[in-house]
């Protein structure tokens, strides 16, 4: 029997409408936008075009239109139906906030609110880190857990687990929030954290290098809003924050990846391919395409997806996205992790994006060549570069040349023609090479090397005679968290033996280093030397910014001078293990007329008319009178 019949006083035609009603309705219901990106933006950006990614299901079949007279000057759809990218004009468009309407073909529409928030005063104009600061690097799982609330979180996979060395130890924002007076302590005016994005990949996640929302801080470091609070909290005390942002890759669990705007998001090969690592392709006038294009755009790993910087939207992505952090959480600089690794020409467009839109801010790439050449290439108005008709737009590089001659040099006891002190003074004599030498991120280890104390077995002199060096050459100097107490750890064990728990940093650890009280009478004289070494750079411009003339070395003895119009500075640095009486006339040009030279650790005063005498393994830093 017809149903239809049983109910006269309903129709064919009006059960047809209702039909198509219910239909259009659904159309509509599975559009409503789940993600919009960025978030808001802000008014008064230099660059006033905004490119606003939409994401729901189907959304690509409506039409766009935006309240308050704003010109969408693009519209971009791709392949994939659940995108839409709108592109308006804020060019004197006040802070406020915009409704975008959607409509389809049947007339069926929603809204989507959206805000454009007032920058901070003088913004744009917001001064960076330098070489006058000194810039502390720390792992935020491995550093000190300040709540013990957000170990775990429901929304993410891997949970927390203390006893297993590679897994999430808990450590979060709270924790740096709560020992930024220790940091600053040690004279670090600068914050560098590894990544702090949410990261959900089901295993080894606390490196956060997998990132899965580049929107969103993990929360099991804490919430956006405890991101803008350290900010606030270093602010206060005069220190800056620098972001490790990620250019090159995301993590396998980035929420894009299950539904991809367009296949051109990220490079993908027949089967995974791999990048060979062989940065230098890129400039080698003899490699092959094939080698060139593994390197750009092979994975650096399976769980970490390539990013495609050729690809303009995924470019213009990734410029707001830092862009966006940069003003959310009022930034002080980045930190590039593999910036070699991306396309040349994308990557060279999104650091121009950010430097053009503020032009004190600075950022550090990772360039990890074995080449002051290859390195050079990457900074910015490179000579090198130019050759090839190549900006990468980069300020500043990491000394990496300089890192490998500290993991070697300490031990060779009797210099030669290329041993010991030598390999120091050679590293310099290809300072020409860059085109800003003072910014240049220098140090002995980081978050992916042997720890320094451990490849020189706790051998406080040797550690003595690295950061002296760090503290007194050209460029900004890097400390990793725990080197200032002695901390050690293998790389040949797995990255987790060079990221351990800082001690103290969790409830019930027997060794609190956080405290003079809490920390062990080797530890105190790590701490101790650290501390005075870099609170007496914090005030030295003859340091920071001032000439230098080194010597080559005698005897393995490395000797320098830093120098301007006001202050001189010498430098002794005996790497024998022989006690050396050092004939002062051979410095004359730089000693002229000064007859004494203080030292800046022990305080005790030395006569420089004639000679000095240094005793071995140490270091002599004269502040010359």
């Amino acid at each position: 029997m017809n149903k239809i019949a049983t109910f006269p006083f309903i129709n064919r035609s009006f059960l047809k409408k209702i039909t198509l009603f219910l239909f259009f309705m659904s159309l509509s219901l599975n559009a409503q936008i789940q993600k919009v990106e960025p978030p808001f933006w802000y008014a008064g950006m230099k660059n006033p075009e905004l490119q606003i990614l939409f994401y729901g299901k189907n959304i690509a079949q409506y039409q766009v239109s935006v309240s308050n007279a704003i010109k969408i000057t693009n519209v971009t759809r791709t392949e994939n139906p659940n995108y839409i990218f709108i592109t308006i004009d804020t060019k004197k468009v006040p802070a406020t906030d915009l409704i975008f309407t959607f409509k389809n073909n049947n007339r069926e529409s929603f809204t989507q609110k959206y805000s454009l928030k007032k920058r901070r005063e003088n913004s744009a104009q917001r001064k960076s880190y330098d070489s006058s600061d000194m810039m502390y690097l720390l792992m935020p799982d491995r550093f000190a857990n300040g709540n013990r609330n957000n170990d775990s979180e429901n929304s993410t996979i891997e949970k927390y687990n203390r006893e297993l060395p590679g897994g999430r130890h808990g450590g979060d924002i709270e924790g740096i929030i709560k020992n930024l007076d220790y940091i600053s302590s040690l004279g670090a005016t600068t914050i560098w954290s590894t990544p702090l994005c949410e990261d959900n990949d089901p295993s080894f996640s606390y490196h956060t290098y997998g990132q899965s929302d580049v929107y969103k801080i993990d929360p099991r470091y804490g919430t956006n809003e405890d991101y803008v609070r350290l900010s606030s909290e270093m602010h206060k005390k005069n220190m800056k924050l620098v972001m490790d942002y990620v250019t090159n890759h995301w993590g396998i669990k980035h929420w894009m990846m299950k539904d991809l705007p367009t296949k051109g998001w990220i490079n993908q090969f027949e089967n995974y391919t791999q990048t060979n690592h062989k940065r230098t392709v890129i400039n080698d006038t003899h490699a092959s395409k094939i080698d060139t294009e593994t390197c750009l755009n092979g994975w650096f790993a399976p769980s970490m997806p390539d990013l495609n910087l050729s690809n303009p939207l995924a470019l213009k992505y990734l410029i707001q996205n830092a862009i966006w952090w940069i003003e959310y959480a009022n930034l002080d600089g980045f930190r590039v992790d593999t910036y070699n690794y991306s396309d040349p020409k994308g990557i060279a467009t999104w650091t121009k994006s950010i430097t053009d839109e503020y032009p004190n801010f600075n950022i550090v790439g990772e360039v990890w060549m074995q080449s002051q050449a290859q390195m050079a290439y990457w900074q910015k108005d490179s000579k090198i570069g130019q050759i090839q008709n190549y900006n990468s737009y980069l300020p500043s590089v990491m000394d990496f040349t300089l890192y490998e001659a500290t993991t070697k040099v300490f031990n060779e006891d009797d210099g030669s023609w290329d041993k010991g002190m030598i390999k120091l003074y050679d590293n310099f004599t290809n300072d020409f090479l860059y085109p800003n030498i003072n910014n240049m991120l220098v140090f002995v280890e980081n978050h992916d090397t042997n720890r320094f104390n451990q490849t020189y077995g706790n051998d406080i002199r040797k550690y003595k005679m690295a950061m002296s060096l760090l503290a007194t050459i050209r460029g900004i100097p890097q400390l990793y968290y725990g080197s200032e107490i002695g901390m050690i750890g293998d790389k040949n064990k797995g990255d987790a033996d060079i990221r351990q728990d800082f001690p103290g940093g969790w409830e019930g650890d027997e060794n609190n280093a956080f405290i003079k009280e809490g920390r062990t009478p080797g530890q105190n004289e790590y701490f101790d030397f650290t501390a005075k070494l870099f609170n007496w750079r914090k005030t030295k411009s003859v340091v920071h910014f001032g000439k230098m003339t080194h010597y080559i070395p005698e005897n393995n003895v490395y000797t320098y001078f830093r120098y301007n119009d006001k202050e001189t500075v010498m430098v002794l640095i005996n790497n024998s293990n022989e006690t050396h009486k050092i004939n002062t006339h051979r410095f004359k040009e730089n000693i002229k007329d000064f007859k004494i030279g203080k030292d800046v650790i022990s305080e005790l005063t030395f006569d420089i008319t004639n000679e000095i005498i240094i005793e071995p393994k140490s270091v002599l830093i004269l502040e010359l009178k």
